[in-house]
């Protein structure tokens, strides 16, 4: 099996090589040159020079994933496949894109009979190794087609069709919305742990033995254990704590649908409320983020381990 892949960075990269191991050939491309060859030498995967140049390499009924950042990005790289693309051809939309926006794209793409499914894709920088898990929305058959490519890339049970167009990036929102109300709730506890001077808890211990048999047990307290191991002060962390989207989506749904979200929203609120000011459970989320997403960490208003 041949797809395209558009978007060569952290996601999109392990991905390709993620792919590769699995016996399916990749044609690539990213602006960045350094990128193609990095992964042609290390993987074999074909280089594009552009986006013309990755559907040429392709045969049809012809594959193609774009991985690049939602909203005006993702817009254009559609918007020059759909003159590329031809009848009975798939794209596949791997980012965190808004599902009204995937089904806008969907409906546009149809118009000249090109399938679009929407993945909605977990697992960060750790996916290359563990697998990503994957919500899949779209027609029945497109899916069927791209099986392979999304066994290659999931752990066992590790993705799931769950709905028609647009519902992949809808389940991957509340994802991420619930991830942001755990995140919120360890990091407070970890703030309170860390300011309880008295008692001069050792939160690296504390989160360690959390990870057996508590039920607060989660990947999300690995990631935690690990680096409060490391800096359990969290010095050199910035404060200001950056959200990607999803969340905000997720809270004008919970608005429009009339249910209690209080959590989530909640939590979202508070990260708007990192960019006013600063606190150990603001570092905490940041290097979570970091942890599991390889999101940058802003050194601006670095704490000093308060």
């Amino acid at each position: 099996m041949k797809l395209g892949m558009i978007g060569l960075g952290k996601m999109g990269g392990n991905m390709v090589r993620r792919l590769r191991r699995a016996g399916i050939e990749v044609v690539g491309y990213s602006p960045d040159e350094e990128s193609r060859q990095q992964l042609a030498d290390e993987v074999g995967m074909v280089p594009a020079p552009n986006v013309t140049g990755t559907v040429k390499r392709l045969t049809g009924p012809r594959i193609v994933w774009v991985m690049v950042p939602a909203g005006s990005a993702t817009d254009k790289v559609i918007k020059e496949l759909e003159g590329r693309l031809e009848n009975g051809d798939i794209v596949i939309d791997g980012g965190n894109s808004s599902y009204k926006d995937t089904q806008r794209r969907g409906a546009m793409l149809a118009q000249s009979g090109i399938g679009l499914v929407d993945v909605g894709t977990s697992g960060g920088i750790w996916g290359l190794e563990n697998g990503y898990c994957l919500m899949v929305g779209g027609e029945k058959n497109h899916v069927q087609q791209i099986e392979p490519i999304l066994q290659a890339l999931a752990p066992e049970n590790g993705w799931l069709h769950v709905g028609p167009r647009g519902s992949g990036h809808y389940v991957k929102m509340i994802h991420n919305a619930i991830e942001y109300g755990m995140m919120q709730a360890y990091a407070e506890g970890f703030a309170l742990l860390h300011g309880k001077k008295d008692y001069a808890f050792d939160t690296a211990a504390i989160a360690e033995v959390w990870r057996h048999g508590s039920v607060v047990r989660s990947w999300l307290l690995d990631l935690s254990a690990e680096i409060l191991q490391k800096n359990g002060r969290l010095e050199g962390v910035g404060e200001v704590v950056s959200d990607s989207g999803e969340g905000r989506w997720a809270a004008a749904e919970a608005i429009s649908q009339g249910v209690p979200a209080p959590v989530l929203s909640m939590a979202l609120q508070m990260r708007f409320a990192s960019q006013q000011e600063g606190s150990y459970s603001n570092r905490m989320l940041n290097v979570m983020r970091n942890a599991f997403g390889g999101h940058p960490i802003d050194p601006k208003k670095a704490g000093e381990g308060r």
